[in-house]
């Protein structure tokens, strides 16, 4: 596949290929422009000033990022990482947002070859929820204390087509506690995007799962995911409907990471040209045993030390993006990442329609962290971050470019600061019991303390009762 095709034109035209021999023994091209003044300069040189290009919150350019990706110095990699650290620091301070998935169905009809949803799986134990059902296990999670959710479902769209979400959208808003719902479909046409961001969704969430032509061919064997073309123009058609708020990623393992994570840059490249803001979050999903898949083995498995260098990767290259790492990954792993450049976290995930409430049906991958939500809460207010739940960017229309331009500028640290403060106090309030909330108090008070804005009188206003208390 000629990747030339979702680069903006300014990088096609001094483009050279960079080639690269995968583990497996795959050759394959990374598209790279060579620096004029490279035999002037170091090559470690050359890094330092990428690494402080990033670091000035500035978005790399392709280029830049094809330098990182074949960088092999481990002491340099030492230096990106400690980079995509502060880089997150800068922007967003030191909170981690935490959200769950509720998936609606598991009736699908792709036959995606690494999935548990797959049509082929003949042993999978189908469920689509009523819009009773997910109003039940909304309420479950609200009660639990998560204000945002990602609603997932599968590719079936007699069964869970815009009618549908519509329907669950309007219940959980008017049923639950819930204050933002962000979506994980299948592609839609633009007049049904317009519908879903009408009704009130936040993110719009769609994995292009891998850039590599052939592969992706061999992992979409049939149904409407097969279209390569229409899944890839998805992003474009979500926007031109309305959502400015866009999540994307690969699923790492399907083909090396290198190619993949290249391609996903270049993608956001040319949204960012066209449209002005690219992702608002870039998730990191590593493929994982599925009941009923037809991979046994990731032929192009990621290791954990790769996988901080894409965490990285992505940190550097879009420093305003929201990194996502969900519950694939196991909880010591994720502890290590909510450190170095992760700014949300899922927690207490279930894959499986009804999954909150009886975990019995067939679920879409394994899960390797299942701590619940007041576990990860205190595990990252002892690793001295602040566990937030807040939804005030949604309710205050900080989206899109804005909330692009306000990252970059270093001025959305200051409502994320505050934003997970207020929240955590509300989470103390309400829902914390006694097992956690020592310690979650004493990291209120500590970050609190640092506050310039009043923060106090807020706080006294939620312990009064007020809620959804915002900045």
């Amino acid at each position: 596949m000629n990747l030339t095709r979702i680069m903006p034109a300014e990088e096609k035209e001094a483009a050279v290929s960079l080639l690269y021999e995968s583990p497996t023994g795959i050759r394959f091209f990374i598209l790279m422009r060579a620096s004029k003044d490279s035999s002037v300069k170091t090559y470690r040189t050359l890094i330092k000033d990428i690494l402080a290009k990033s670091l000035d919150l500035q978005i790399l350019s392709l280029k830049e990022i094809s330098h990182i990706i074949a960088l092999k110095d481990k002491e340099l990699w030492e230096d990106v990482f400690e980079t995509a650290r502060k880089i997150k620091e800068k922007v967003y301070g030191r909170r981690i947002v935490l959200f769950a998935p509720l998936y609606l169905s598991n009736e699908c009809v792709n036959d995606c070859l690494y999935c548990g949803f797959r049509k082929g799986n003949k042993n999978a134990r189908r469920k689509s929820l009523s819009i009773g059902e997910a109003i039940q296990e909304a309420s479950l999670l609200a009660g639990k204390g998560y204000k945002r959710l990602l609603l997932v479902t599968s590719d079936h769209s007699k069964l869970v087509g815009v009618d549908y979400l519509e329907k669950i959208i309007d219940g959980i808003y008017k049923n639950t506690d819930i204050r933002i719902l962000h979506i994980n479909t299948a592609p839609m046409r633009v007049e049904d995007f317009k519908r879903l961001k009408t009704s009130g969704a936040g993110v719009y969430q769609c994995f292009q799962e891998t850039y590599h032509f052939p592969t992706y061919k061999l992992m979409h064997p049939s149904g409407p995911k097969a279209d390569y073309e229409w899944r890839l123009g998805v992003m474009d058609r979500a926007i031109e409907a309305g959502f400015d708020d866009i999540g994307m990623g690969v699923l790492l393992g399907l083909y090396d990471w290198r190619w993949d994570v290249w391609a996903l840059m270049a993608h956001c490249h040319r949204l960012i040209k066209k449209y002005g803001f690219g992702p608002h979050t870039l998730s990191v999903p590593r493929l994982q045993p599925a009941e009923g898949s037809k991979l046994n083995e990731a032929r192009y498995k990621v290791s954990d030390s790769d996988f901080k260098k894409i965490v990285a990767i992505y940190r550097l290259a879009l420093p305003y993006v929201g990194i996502v790492v969900t519950t694939r990954e196991s909880s010591e792993f994720r502890d290590k990442l909510f450190l170095m450049g992760a700014s949300q976290v899922s927690a207490g995930s279930k894959t499986s329609p009804w999954g909150y409430i009886e975990d019995s049906d067939t679920a879409q991958f394994e899960i390797g962290d299942k701590r619940s939500l007041e576990e990860i809460m205190e595990k990252i207010a002892e690793l001295g971050l602040i566990p937030s739940l807040c939804t005030a960017c949604y309710r205050e229309n900080r989206s899109g470019e804005k909330f692009k331009h306000l990252a970059q500028k270093q001025a959305i640290k200051n409502f994320c600061q505050e934003n997970a403060l207020l929240s955590l106090k509300e989470y103390i309030e309400d829902y914390a019991s006694r097992d956690v909330k020592e310690q979650l108090i004493k990291r209120l008070k500590e970050e609190s303390a640092k506050s310039r804005n009043g923060i106090s009188e807020k706080l006294d206003l939620i312990e009064k009762g007020k809620r959804d208390v915002h900045v």
